[in-house]
């Protein structure tokens, strides 16, 4: 069966080019496709725990999901536990750019 190749990311595209490159065309295959039931079983495994905090503050904010007036924006807020001498709580800092 011949491996498409449209459907795999960059990083599995480099690997199969490099494997055939070293040990030959049909053997490359054959080790790929090895590699890549090798690798499904390993994220299968590892399962993530859901973060406890992000939970509280999803739960905090529950009830203001029908809250019209309540946006989050485009790209999210960060919040954060405020620093300084004598300061209190938490801060909040809109996101304007992704990642920033």
């Amino acid at each position: 069966m011949e491996i498409n190749e449209y459907a795999l990311s960059k990083g599995q595209l480099r690997k199969l080019n490099a494997l055939r490159k070293s040990v030959g065309e049909r053997l490359a295959e054959d080790v790929f496709r090895k590699w890549m039931r090798q690798e499904a079983s390993k994220s299968t495994k590892k399962a993530e725990k859901p973060d406890p905090v992000a939970r509280k503050i999803v739960d905090a904010i529950q009830g203001l999901e029908h809250d019209r007036a309540f946006n989050l924006g485009r790209y999210g807020y960060v919040v954060k536990r405020a620093q300084g001498r004598g300061v209190t709580g938490f801060t909040a800092q809109r996101l304007t750019q992704k990642g920033q």
